[in-house]
């Protein structure tokens, strides 16, 4: 899961939080800027960020070490 991890979920994750940064202090939404406002890809590429960064905290959690 580790691969999964830090090659897929972190950097979807990271992506996301670009765009929601974006939206919050310019008002710019990169994804529907490139997939359209409102579309059924933009809505997929919103739904795959969003299940990744889910996951992605959900293995933080599972993955800590134990003290």
């Amino acid at each position: 899961m580790k691969g999964l991890t830090d090659y897929v979920l972190a950097p979807l994750t990271f992506i996301g939080a670009i765009n929601w940064g974006l939206v919050g202090i310019f008002g710019f939404d990169l994804v529907a800027w490139l997939f359209g406002p409102a579309t059924m890809v933009s809505n997929i590429v919103y739904a795959i960020i969003g299940v990744a960064a889910v996951i992605w905290l959900i293995w933080m959690f599972i993955d800590r070490p134990v003290r």
